[in-house]
């Protein structure tokens, strides 16, 4: 770790502090996204409004391209009390409590806009407040779109077969790697921000992302294939410290979970946009565009929430599922 993110943690791991004269309360956001992306401009926004409506009470920083670290560091500084809120999904939340991790398992739902029915059901709430009671970790929301993932190849992927052997870069999350194994291919786990230089050296042969984040890295300049497998609609949340968190006012609590939920939904309507800009630039320049059938790979899944343990949170949550696609 450098010395400005060991300056830089240092003041967060004190969360609250009496001495400064405007903000007596700190909090950092933190995304692996870059600074363009809609999801970290939409955190800006909720920064400024954070701090007019605490009049200057809550200051905000937000860290974009995980400067504060990888998404499952930040996760255990959190742990530890730090004033973070960090955009995650919930794979990585899965290791603390396991039913979380069916909101980023494979072909879920039909549509992203489905979660807000999962989200809004007693069975998530209890979920979240279990996280919180045995974890330290307090999910704050679910509601950041961040596109639907995709498999991007060094070759066509025109089906199953075509990802047999190929190395193929994802989360380094339980739930992920079972996704990527059972679709054919071999599952890498890599840092976000190491993407890149691992394809161009062919250390990697593929890597599934959404549009928006694999354009934000750059990625068609080093891969010229994708296939539109729709294996994951990657929505994700902000996950704080609950120490942290208990430890504000009421009041505060309000502005800071209600603050950070709108920005969560103004991100997800630009990156719905954003996605679309983003596809013809590629095609542009020179991505070829793969319409696969998905029921081959959809056939190939199942098994992922049996291994997990999965079943009975997708039992779960299944009738809400149902309601929101009739």
């Amino acid at each position: 770790m450098n010395m400005i993110k060991t300056l830089g943690l240092a003041a967060l791991l004190m969360g609250s502090s009496a001495g400064l004269a405007l903000a007596q309360t700190q909090l950092a956001l933190s995304s692996s996204q870059p600074s363009a992306d809609p999801l970290v401009i939409a955190m800006e926004e909720a920064s400024t409004r954070i701090t007019e409506r605490s009049e200057g009470e809550i200051r905000v920083t937000v860290y974009p391209s995980s400067q504060l670290g990888s998404d499952n560091d930040v996760l255990e500084q959190i742990r530890n009390g730090a004033a973070i809120a960090v955009l995650v999904d919930a794979g990585r939340l899965a290791p603390f409590k396991k039913e979380l991790g069916i909101l980023s398992a494979p072909y879920l739902v039909d549509e992203w806009t489905d979660y807000k029915a999962i989200t809004d059901s007693p069975v998530y709430g209890e979920w979240v407040e279990d996280l919180a009671a045995s974890s330290g970790i307090r999910l704050l929301n679910y509601n950041w779109f961040q596109g639907t993932r995709q498999m991007f190849s060094t070759d066509p992927v025109n089906g199953p077969g075509d990802l047999r052997g190929v190395r193929v870069r994802t989360i380094d999350a339980p739930g992920w790697l079972a996704t990527v194994n059972a679709m054919g291919a071999t599952a890498v786990p890599l840092p976000w921000s190491e993407v890149y230089s691992a394809l161009q050296l062919g250390a990697i042969d593929g890597a599934e992302a959404q549009l928006t984040g694999a354009y934000g890295i750059k990625l068609h300049e080093v891969v010229k294939n994708l296939a539109f497998t729709d294996h994951v609609h990657l929505v994700t949340g902000l996950a704080t410290s609950e120490s942290w968190f208990q430890s504000l006012s009421p009041e505060h609590q309000a502005i800071v979970s209600e603050e950070l939920a709108q920005a969560g939904d103004r991100a997800s309507e630009a990156t719905v946009i954003k996605g679309e800009e983003v596809l013809e630039e590629m095609k542009a320049a020179g991505v070829t565009v793969t319409e696969v059938d998905l029921d081959e790979f959809k056939a190939l899944v199942p098994g992922v929430y049996t291994s997990l343990g999965l079943d009975e949170a997708r039992e779960a949550l299944m009738p809400y599922i149902e309601a929101a696609q009739q």
